[in-house]
């Protein structure tokens, strides 16, 4: 049996238990510090553009989240509404039906959670089952009570750079200058939090790949991730399987590859945003980020992989 089987209960002839064994919970303060982190991706939705419906069930999504939490993952990242184009919006009572039993057993087992959501009730519910990330994608349309719970709560929040809505936001990709504008936007929406009582330690900034953004500006606020980490705060890279990653990679017909055979491309950003020392890389396909983010760490500083412990 493979090590997740042993933990989970999970084998070929086995479903996945519905109690998670209890182990000691990890926290932010616990993950590593000398390299990029890895966020796995868990989307228990119907309709997400990289595998919706897969892990819709709970069972499958918890499944899925081990999966991912032994393969290497630092944090894994549960969300119930997908947001890509044109999708459309959930109730928060359905997505906090469809996260907070992942969210419990993730938590229970021992991984550092996050959770994917707009919806300030759905990530107050999620704090009170444990110490989660809030990943907010919501940008410019934030809920109001939000900055009030972050701060109450004292959560660390990632802070996304979005306009408009799913429905909205591909029409709203009009900048002047893409890196500029979304630095100018994302301290209009930090400011906004910190006057609310958070404090700068409890914020991560994302630049918002693929939301309100088009082709080529993706690639720029890459090419621009020293000067959003000017900005002075920690930074998160979601390009995982992205649309303009299956541009980049389309044959001469124009046809473009299927979202899990963008994998190797996601990896090469990885490594390239490691290279950059950002806080993290969200990514749908663990572990060859983790060895791309551990390769990065060891070409910025080769004398310190000789002293680290074998497999850290």
């Amino acid at each position: 049996m493979d090590s997740m089987a042993a933990q989970t209960g999970t084998g070929p002839n086995t479903g996945p238990l519905s109690v998670v064994r209890k182990v000691r919970r990890r926290t932010l303060h616990d993950l590593p510090t000398d390299r990029t982190l890895v966020m796995g991706v868990v989307n228990v939705t119907h309709n997400s553009f990289s595998d919706g419906g897969e892990y819709l069930a709970a069972d499958a999504a918890i499944e899925q989240g081990l999966r991912l939490h032994y393969a290497g993952a630092d944090i894994i990242d549960v969300g119930g509404e997908s947001t890509r184009p044109g999708a459309e919006a959930i109730d928060p009572v359905t997505e906090q039906n469809r996260v907070l039993p992942v969210v419990e057993a993730l938590v229970k087992a021992g991984a550092v959670v996050s959770v994917d959501t707009m919806h300030t009730v759905t990530a107050e519910a999620a704090l009170k089952i444990g110490d989660v990330i809030i990943n907010d994608v919501s940008g410019l349309n934030y809920e109001t009570e939000m900055p009030e719970l972050i701060a109450r709560t004292g959560a660390t929040y990632i802070l996304m750079h979005n306009r408009g809505d799913a429905k909205t936001m591909d029409s709203l990709a009009d900048y002047g200058d893409v890196v500029e504008d979304v630095a100018r936007e994302l301290t209009e929406l930090k400011d906004a939090f910190l006057a609310a009582g958070v404090q700068p330690e409890q914020l991560i900034l994302d630049p918002g790949l693929g939301f309100a953004k088009a082709g080529a500006q993706n690639w720029e606020l890459l090419k621009g991730l020293d000067r959003l980490q000017s900005l002075g705060f920690p930074v998160l890279v979601a390009a995982s399987r992205k649309r303009f990653l299956g541009t980049l990679l389309a044959n001469e017909a124009g046809a473009e590859p299927a979202p899990a055979d963008r994998d190797h491309a996601t990896a090469a950003v990885s490594a390239l945003s490691a290279l950059h020392r950002v806080w993290g890389v969200r990514v749908h396909d663990v572990e060859p980020s983790l060895h791309a983010v551990k390769a990065a760490r060891a070409w910025l500083d080769p004398e310190a992989t000789s002293t680290r412990r074998p497999g850290a």
